[in-house]
């Protein structure tokens, strides 16, 4: 097979509708655009959310909640995520989690969250822990450094 010889599957490219071609092609004089008025002008028509002068619908609706752009982002890891992945003496960090595929992004650094058991001597470096998350990996005889 060589390059010229590809075509698309059948039905699933459509030809190019051709407007304003003459009274024949069934959409000759006005190419769809009906008569006169501002969306049959070139360059013509309005913009998204326009509502012909009245109020517009995004402007009567009340403007709700808060967003704090200084809050920080954390990329999140539970205990739990720690036993399974990780084997007895390890250190486990930002790099380290993102090495396994275990988080995405770094964010704004890493917290650990206490959802579920650990019973390894794990040494975990993080720039947050959560009191129960910190508690879970002391007891189980490792460290909780934060960083």
């Amino acid at each position: 097979m060589k390059l010229h010889e590809l075509s698309p599957a059948p039905g699933s490219a459509k030809k190019a509708w051709r407007k304003g071609r003459g009274p024949g092609s069934g959409n000759g004089k006005t190419a769809g655009k009906g008569h006169k008025g501002q969306n049959a002008r070139s360059g013509g028509g309005v913009r998204p959310g326009f509502e012909g002068g009245q109020l517009p619908l995004y402007r009567k609706l009340p403007k709700r909640g808060f967003k704090n752009r200084f809050a920080k982002n954390y990329a999140i890891v539970n205990v739990k995520t720690l036993n399974d992945r990780f084997s007895d003496g390890e250190t486990v960090n930002l790099s380290v989690l993102m090495e396994k595929g275990i988080i995405d992004k770094p964010l704004d650094g890493l917290k650990i969250l206490g959802n579920g058991e650990i019973g390894k001597k794990i040494t975990v470096e993080a720039s947050v822990f959560s009191a129960s998350a910190k508690e879970k990996i002391e007891a189980a005889g490792g460290k909780a450094e934060v960083v």
